[in-house]
């Protein structure tokens, strides 16, 4: 059983460090597209994790949420992440707001397009396969540890996570604390005076508000999508 924890362990560190290179680099394609190179000069436009990968963010707090229970150790929190913010030079833009604004939601909308893909792989999965349908509700049951593992199939299972974790980053980066791509472009429809004060938001006050006000309300949402993700996949 712990050798089976451990496996799945390894699939959501790993799922987690794709689906932050790809929001990253979507930032980065996106700004490139619209006319600002920078994040594609200092070679973002990448799915290398290294070169997004934030130390406490991508690493140290995912490894602690996945690996700690291994060992003991369990954190009270959802398994979020967070890479490097994409550098933006915004002047390079010609519609800076409304471009900044397509930048920013690129990672989110990124993270939606591979539930998108995660959820077309069980559905194929659930008709391709005897017995698939069951084979795929068990498999998204043990991804939400409703179940254990053992029932799972590995590409079920993998898909499933791949769900799980990537709606976590869709929901989770909409949260207006900044840095998150929520902030940005809520920065961008407040007035002058209100912008200096929302920048003054940050540091360990930022990571606070990401970890618990954000863990919160990121449960809030996950569960109706979960749901509605369950229904599409149920075969009775």
């Amino acid at each position: 059983m712990q050798s089976t924890a451990f496996v799945v362990a390894v699939f959501e560190f790993v799922i987690l460090l794709f689906s932050l290179s790809f929001h990253e680099c979507a930032h980065a394609w996106m700004a490139s597209r619209l006319g600002d190179q920078t994040a594609r000069l200092q070679g973002r436009v990448s799915l290398n994790p290294m070169v997004h990968a934030d130390p406490i963010g991508t690493l140290l707090f995912p490894a602690l949420i996945i690996f700690g229970p291994l060992i003991g150790f369990r954190l009270p929190f959802m398994l979020i992440g967070w890479a490097k913010p994409t550098p933006v030079i915004t002047r390079n833009f010609k519609n800076i707001v409304r471009d900044d604004n397509l930048t920013t939601l690129a990672g989110p909308v990124s993270n939606l397009i591979l539930v998108c893909v995660a959820l077309m792989g069980l559905l194929v999965m659930e008709f391709a396969m005897p017995n698939g349908g069951q084979i795929v509700i068990s498999s998204f049951a043990a991804a939400l540890q409703i179940v254990g593992p053992r029932s799972a199939h590995p590409v079920a299972l993998l898909l499933s996570l791949a769900i799980l974790i990537n709606l976590s980053l869709f929901f989770f980066n909409l949260l207006p604390i900044p840095p998150l791509d929520g902030s940005r472009v809520v920065r961008n429809m407040l007035p002058y005076n209100a912008v200096r004060v929302y920048d003054s938001i940050g540091g360990w006050l930022s990571y606070l508000l990401m970890i618990f006000v954000g863990g919160f309300i990121l449960n809030l949402l996950l569960t109706p999508a979960l749901l509605l993700i369950f229904r599409l996949l149920w075969r009775p």
